[in-house]
């Protein structure tokens, strides 16, 4: 393996921040928490997995093929991706008011409708698309990662989201009362806004 702890460690610490601005994923933990419990949760959790592992295997292989045509294209990568984490950082602090809504067709009942559910919802988040094909081939050299690197890579993809949602997903009815506070949505969008904004600007500049 060629990833080195540093790596792994802002990788890790970029995904929870990302994985901590409220969005799809946290609303429809909610709606199935609420209807049906843990047991309507955490299958919506292992979906979104699935999703989070899909993505940066798109992403690694997606690089390295254009890696391979265009030499010069990791570092317009580099300032993309820095682009890319200031916008969401920008627009999740622009939008720091904004009340989340629940979809109720996230709240059907039985595991594998939550399955589908989380499956849809992460591979359709435009924040998590963002992510791993704009910021994630900043962390890595994608032109030289190994099979074990990308199963780490995709291991920790999908860890770091999963673990969180099934905490989230075990205290559902302390999140409810979270969400439904727009004083605590609003301080949480100022926090990863910001969080996302430094991060994009030390990719640039580093």
């Amino acid at each position: 393996m060629t990833l080195s702890i540093t790596e792994i460690t802002l990788y890790m610490g970029a995904l929870a921040i990302l994985f901590l601005t409220p969005g799809p994923v946290w609303v429809a933990l909610v709606a199935r928490g609420v209807s049906g419990g843990f047991h309507a949760a955490w299958p919506l959790a292992l979906g979104v997995v699935v999703g989070d592992i899909i993505w940066p295997l798109l992403a690694i292989f997606g690089v390295s093929l254009l890696v391979e045509v265009y030499a010069d294209f990791l570092n317009l990568l580099r300032y993309g991706g820095a682009v890319i984490l200031v916008w969401m950082g920008v627009r999740t602090i622009r939008n720091a008011d904004k009340p989340l809504i629940a979809d109720e067709r996230l709240s059907a009942s039985g595991m594998w409708a939550g399955f589908v559910a989380g499956l849809m919802v992460i591979i359709g988040n435009p924040k998590a698309i963002l992510f791993y094909m704009g910021v994630l081939p900043n962390f890595f050299n994608i032109n030289s990662v190994s099979g074990p690197d990308i199963a780490v890579i995709c291991f920790i993809s999908g860890l770091v989201p999963f673990t969180g949602n099934i905490l989230f997903a075990l205290s559902i009815h302390r999140i409810r009362r979270f969400l439904s506070s727009a004083e605590s949505v609003r301080r949480t969008n100022l926090i990863s806004g910001s969080a996302l904004v430094l991060v994009g600007i030390v990719i640039a500049v580093l």
